[in-house]
């Protein structure tokens, strides 16, 4: 059974760092478009970055340079490297993916990932 498995949330202080990382279990290929969402208390659900066939990344504006994402094709791993962390960061951090490839592997914002993760909580207290 495919699945969405996240790993490395938790609490840190404003100016710490957290890794991310999420597997699609039961998949053997690499996914054509990944991503990274989260969403806050009482907050609609948005896009934090994505990465897709073409080793290219895209990022949303709030994260300012201090996010970076990659895939490691040896893990079979996407992660999330988040540095300056500020409480407004504070949410809970999801993993899509795609497995169908019907863009060719090109990747744009309101995606139609097939595969989610029950996400990873991130807290940042100031």
């Amino acid at each position: 059974q495919v699945h969405v498995m996240e790993s490395g949330g938790g609490s840190v202080q404003a100016g710490g760092s957290l890794r991310l990382s999420c597997v699609l279990s039961g998949h053997l290929y690499r996914p054509y478009c990944m991503a990274w969402f989260r969403q806050g208390p009482g907050t609609l659900r948005e896009e934090v970055a994505r990465y897709d066939s073409y080793d290219k990344a895209a990022y949303a504006g709030f994260v300012a340079g201090r996010f970076t994402i990659a895939y490691d094709d040896a893990k079979k791993s996407l992660s999330l490297q988040m540095n300056d962390l500020k409480p407004e960061d504070t949410a809970m951090y999801i993993c899509a993916m795609d497995t169908r490839g019907y863009s060719g592997g090109h990747c744009y914002p309101n995606y139609d990932y097939n595969y989610w993760g029950q996400g990873t909580q991130v807290t940042v207290s100031s």
